[in-house]
């Protein structure tokens, strides 16, 4: 990657770091572009060097965020499968990236999760496909266990990879806002124990 490149995703990264912050604090409405390229440190001509408008920002900072937890999800699957792994250990190990991720990111998280429950907005769209990809990630893995025998053959596997996925999301902000002092150790388990025994347990079901 030559330096240019190299210059314009710190720049970017910049950006995004100072705009999730920002609307995180005051919201998007009253968020400026002004005080974005002050946090980030940059000339108001760099943002919109950058991205169009303020609008396109935001919604390149959601597609740049679910696709770093997505890569986060995948790669936690693809590492467990490499040490000889089960399914439903990947399903546990994807677990707890998600809760790594959202320990990073707290702001992004939150931004997303609200987002999900607004309608209207010009970016709706955008989220909708980023959060397919993450959606089609955890399906993966629950075919897959499916098909190896590991998950009962009735699973409603869209269905139940929505629920873990916004039972990490949901929980992990719950422990940053309520419970910061418990370990992600804590958390984890706590979750590791609802997946063995609500999903995983499911098979065993006559």
């Amino acid at each position: 990657m030559d330096s240019s490149s190299t210059r314009r995703r710190n720049t970017r990264r910049k950006l995004f770091e100072a705009a999730v912050t920002l609307i995180a604090e005051q919201g998007f409405s009253s968020t400026t572009v002004d005080e974005i390229a002050e946090r980030a440190g940059v000339a108001k001509g760099t943002v919109y060097y950058n991205f169009a408008s303020k609008t396109v920002l935001f919604e390149e900072l959601l597609r740049h965020g679910i696709e770093l937890l997505t890569d986060s999800l995948r790669g936690a699957a693809d590492r467990t499968a490499e040490r000889g792994g089960g399914r439903v250990d990947a399903l546990d190990a994807m677990i707890r990236a998600g809760l790594e991720f959202v320990a990073l990111h707290p702001s992004l998280t939150q931004l997303y999760v609200a987002e999900l429950w607004r309608t209207g907005r010009a970016w709706q769209p955008t989220l909708t496909q980023v959060r397919q990809r993450a959606m089609t990630v955890i399906e993966s893995v629950l075919r897959e266990a499916v098909e190896a025998g590991e998950l009962s053959a009735d699973l409603d596997v869209p269905l139940t990879a929505s629920a873990l996925f916004g039972m990490v999301l949901v929980a992990a902000l719950d422990w940053q806002s309520f419970q910061p002092e418990r370990s992600v150790d804590e958390v984890h388990a706590a979750l590791s124990r609802l997946l063995q025994g609500r999903v995983s347990g499911g098979v065993h079901q006559p």
